[in-house]
C-alpha cells in the first residue's frame, strides 16, 4: 500500500527540509505531499519554530511567463528561490516520492482583487471573496493554468482539493439557518452559472427566485428547515427547478476537471481529485453525518460516476472517529468511480479522529482505519498533516503501517 505524509512548505522551511523528511521516512511513509500552491490560514503549529503559523494565499514557486491569464496567483514569501526543487532532490535522495497538492478556487486574495469572478448567491451579493466560481471562463482559465504550473514542477501527481463549489460559510451568524437554507444561501447565480443552467433546460432565474424567497423568509425570521440536506427533501422544501439547478453545476465540475486532468496529464503528471465532501462533514469533530460523502457531493457539483471517466485517482477523506465509517465511504467512492481507477485515504493521526487515549490504544485506532480502508479498495493511505499534528500523534502512523 502506498503511503505519504501531507506537509506545508512553511513546515518544511521552520524545523529544516532534511529533518523533517528524515522524521517521515522513519514513520514508515513512501512519500510526501507538499503544499505547492496553498490559501491563507491561521494555524497552531504544535511543533514549529513559531506555535501559530499564518499561511498565506499562493504558490511556493516561480510562475511561469505567459501561462496565466488575468488570474494570477500570488507568490508565497521565498517562492522566487523555487523551495520546491530542493523538496524534490532531498525526496529523490531518500527514495520518497513528492506530489504536489494544489488549492484551485479558494483564494481570497484573487477573490478580493477580482470579486466577479467569485460566487454570487440568490441576492446578487458577491459575499465570498475566497470563494472562486468554477463557471467564470477566467476562473476555469486559472485552474487550468495552476495545473500545468505544479505539474511542470516536477511532481508523480498534482493532488487537486477545491475543484467545485464551495459549501455556505459565514464568519458571525445570529440567524438560525438550517442546512438546506445553508445550501440554498451557498448556491451561485452569477451570469455564467445562469447561462449553463438555462443551455441544460432548467429554469434557472425561476430557482434562483425561490432561493431568495426561502432565505430572505428566514432571514426575516421564519422558521429554519429541519434536517438534513437529500434531493428528496429539497425538492420538497424548494422545489423541483431548485433541484434541477442544483444537479446542473455538475456539468460545469466536471467539465472543468476533464480540462484540468487533460493539463496535468499532458504536463506528464498523474492528477489525483479530493472532493472536499468529506472535510464538510467531518473535519470540526470527526462525526459525519449518516449520509456517505460520495452520496452527498453532488451538494458541491461533484459527479463522482462522470469524473470516473476521466480521473485516474481519488482521495477519499476519511474524517471519522470510526474505521467502519471510512470503510463504507472508502467502499460508496468505489462504486462510484469504478475498480479501476486508484483510490487514496487521507487520515488524521490526532485529535478530533483519534481521541486522547492512551498511546497503545490510539495507535491501534489509527491501524484499524488503515486496515478498514485499505479492506474497502483503497490502494493508498496519506496521513493530514505533518505541521498541525502533535508529534506523539504523528509518531503513531509507524505502528499504524507495521
Amino acid at each position: 500500500m502506498d503511503t505519504s505524509v501531507y506537509v506545508f512548505a512553511e513546515d518544511l522551511a521552520g524545523e529544516g527540509l532534511g529533518p523533517v523528511l528524515d522524521r517521515i521516512t522513519g514513520y514508515g511513509a513512501a512519500g510526501v505531499t507538499v503544499a505547492a500552491a496553498h490559501h491563507r490560514t491561521r494555524d497552531v503549529t504544535p511543533h514549529g519554530v513559531t506555535r501559530i503559523t499564518q499561511r498565506q494565499d499562493g504558490v511556493h514557486f516561480p510562475v511561469p511567463d505567459g501561462l496565466f491569464g488575468r488570474l494570477v496567483p500570488p507568490l508565497q514569501p521565498g517562492a522566487d528561490k523555487d523551495p520546491l526543487a530542493e523538496v524534490r532532490r532531498a525526496c529523490a535522495d531518500r527514495g520518497l516520492s513528492a506530489h504536489g497538492w494544489a488549492v484551485f478556487l479558494r483564494n481570497p486574495t484573487l477573490g478580493a482583487a477580482h470579486p466577479d469572478v467569485t460566487v454570487r448567491n440568490c441576492f446578487g451579493d458577491h459575499g465570498f471573496p475566497a470563494d472562486l466560481c468554477p463557471a467564470h471562463p477566467d476562473t476555469r482559465g486559472y485552474a487550468v493554468a495552476l495545473a500545468r504550473a505544479v505539474a511542470r514542477q516536477g511532481f508523480a501527481s498534482v493532488v487537486a482539493e477545491a475543484l467545485h463549489f464551495a459549501t455556505f460559510s459565514a464568519q458571525r451568524l445570529a440567524v438560525p439557518l438550517g442546512p438546506m437554507d445553508a445550501f440554498l444561501f451557498g448556491l451561485c447565480f452569477c451570469d455564467h452559472c445562469l447561462r449553463r443552467a438555462t443551455d441544460l433546460g432548467v429554469h434557472a432565474e425561476v430557482a434562483r427566485e425561490e432561493c431568495a424567497r426561502i432565505v430572505g423568509g428566514v432571514l426575516d425570521g421564519d422558521l429554519p428547515a429541519q434536517g438534513e440536506v437529500t434531493r428528496a427533501a429539497l425538492t420538497a422544501y424548494a422545489g423541483p427547478e431548485v433541484v434541477a439547478y442544483a444537479r446542473a453545476r455538475s456539468e460545469t465540475v466536471t467539465t472543468l476537471v476533464a480540462e484540468v486532468a487533460a493539463a496535468v496529464t499532458e504536463e506528464g503528471a498523474k492528477l489525483t481529485y479530493i472532493d472536499g465532501t468529506g472535510a464538510a462533514k467531518g473535519y470540526a469533530d470527526g462525526l459525519p453525518p449518516a449520509g456517505l460523502a460520495a452520496h452527498d457531493a453532488w451538494q458541491l457539483g461533484v459527479d463522482l460516476v462522470a469524473l470516473g471517466d476521466i480521473v485516474p485517482s481519488f482521495a477519499v477523506l476519511g474524517y471519522a472517529r470510526d474505521a467502519a465509517r471510512v470503510a463504507d465511504d472508502v467502499a460508496a467512492y468505489q462504486r462510484s468511480v469504478g475498480k479501476d481507477r486508484e483510490l487514496r485515504t487521507v487520515l488524521r493521526p490526532g485529535v478530533p479522529d483519534i481521541g486522547p487515549f492512551g498511546e497503545t490504544d490510539a495507535t491501534e485506532r489509527l491501524a484499524a482505519k488503515v486496515r478498514a480502508a485499505k479492506a474497502a479498495g483503497a490502494q493508498g493511505v496519506d496521513f493530514y498533516a505533518y505541521g498541525l499534528a502533535p508529534l506523539n500523534a504523528l509518531a503513531r502512523i509507524k505502528g499504524a503501517l507495521g
